[in-house]
């Protein structure tokens, strides 16, 4: 390996649009580009085009094609997941049970909604960083309206057992004769772990489009049917009245084409990802000291690696492996330019030094050995240089 070739390990962060997707999408840039609402012949071209995308995305996650609405992305899902339900049930309760290493677009809208009189109750982890499906149980009161707990962790990458809290949640609501929506954020989950709506309970479900081969800028929000849900963008009937605004035809079609492949691939690539994040791991295990591993380290997604270093702040690092070619992170990329400690390291009861410290590399499908080893004698080199570097300015 070279400085001049790039090593991609930010694959939490973003994918490369798979070349089947681009291809697929062409079209509605060109000759298919029609307004999918309008009557005429060139429209219902794109309206076609919808439907089938829609049932594509309904056939991999277990649904049906109607419970599929399209939004921008896995911000709007998430936000949406929460507060459709939540302002649709306003009346028998203004209570949220959440946990405190939820992705921000989870986080900021429970905190919404909390400045509009709703109280939350956010759950923490073990420090596995795993949350235990009793104490999301145990958090749920007489007027609970909403429950959200993702599917996999987007910083650690650890799995949370989302079946288990929808099956005790709704014990709980259907013992009360009761209704309590139980939403996922599963945007990091789609294509390296099965999401089946059914077999995880959830009545809501998020997903976004560029983090399994798909476009920027697309996502859907999937809404059992039943489920009640009051839109929070309004201003059209797309979507059945339930997500105003044009819609993306083009990514719409390239995100169901990439998710069908994605699941198609998908132990295929989670085999593949595991063996070479258990191999970046022991590496960096084995040439570096005073390392630790964030995150339980079977209950995570294939591909995910997140350590922290003692002595050593991620900023420096991550520059110094950019320098060498490797595109990593530190943590979210909604968060990439914030200064402040991971808030799920410090709820996983990490000190502000380590959280400050972490770095994340996470794998995709294109990655091979050769940059697992290249990145691993990187790092090898970078950190104790650091640390000198660090011990030399503090004195």
């Amino acid at each position: 390996m070279t400085p001049e070739q790039t090593v991609y390990m930010d694959h939490a962060a973003t994918t490369r649009v798979l070349p089947e997707v681009a291809e697929a999408m062409r079209p509605f840039f060109t000759e298919r580009y029609g307004n999918p609402s309008s009557i005429y012949a060139l429209a219902q071209q794109a309206r076609q085009a919808l439907d089938e995308a829609r049932e594509r995305c309904a056939g991999v996650l277990g649904a049906r094609p109607g419970e599929i609405v399209f939004t921008s992305g896995g911000t709007e899902s998430d936000n949406a997941g929460i507060m459709g339900p939540a302002l649709a049930l306003k009346e028998h309760g203004r209570h949220v049970v959440t946990t405190s290493i939820e992705h921000h677009a989870v986080l900021h809208a429970v905190e919404l909604l909390e400045s509009l009189g709703w109280e939350a109750t956010y759950v923490s982890p073990g420090r596995d960083g795993i949350v235990r499906p009793e104490d999301v149980a145990d958090a749920v009161r007489p007027e609970t309206a909403v429950v959200s707990v993702m599917l996999a962790n987007n910083e650690i990458g650890t799995l949370q057992p989302v079946a288990e809290i929808a099956r005790l949640v709704k014990e709980r609501a259907l013992s009360e004769r009761r209704f309590i929506a139980v939403h996922t954020d599963a945007v990091q989950a789609a294509g390296a772990v099965p999401v089946r709506v059914d077999d995880l309970g959830v009545d809501l479900l998020s997903l976004s489009a560029h983090k399994f081969g798909g476009p920027k800028g697309v996502g859907l929000l999937y809404i059992r049917r039943g489920t009640p849900f009051a839109p929070t963008q309004v201003g059209g009937a797309q979507e059945r009245e339930r997500r105003a605004g044009t819609e993306n035809t083009a990514g719409i079609v390239g995100m169901s084409v990439a998710l069908e492949r994605a699941e198609r691939e998908r132990e295929t690539n989670a085999a593949a990802c595991a063996a070479l994040r258990d191999r970046l791991l022991s590496g960096i295990l084995e040439r570096v000291d005073r390392v630790e591993v964030n995150g339980d380290t079977d209950a995570r997604l294939p591909g995910n690696v997140n350590v922290s270093f003692h002595g050593v702040e991620a900023e420096p690092l991550l520059m110094g492996l950019d320098l060498a070619g490797v595109a990593a992170s530190s943590g979210s990329a909604c968060t990439a330019g914030s200064l402040e400690p991971s808030h799920v390291l410090l709820a996983l009861g990490r000190s502000n030094e380590l959280a400050r410290s972490c770095v994340r590399l996470t794998l995709g499908a294109e990655n091979t050995a050769e940059e697992v080893d290249y990145v691993v004698e990187t790092m090898a080199g970078l950190v104790p240089k650091l640390r000198a570097l660090s011990k030399a300015a503090s004195r």
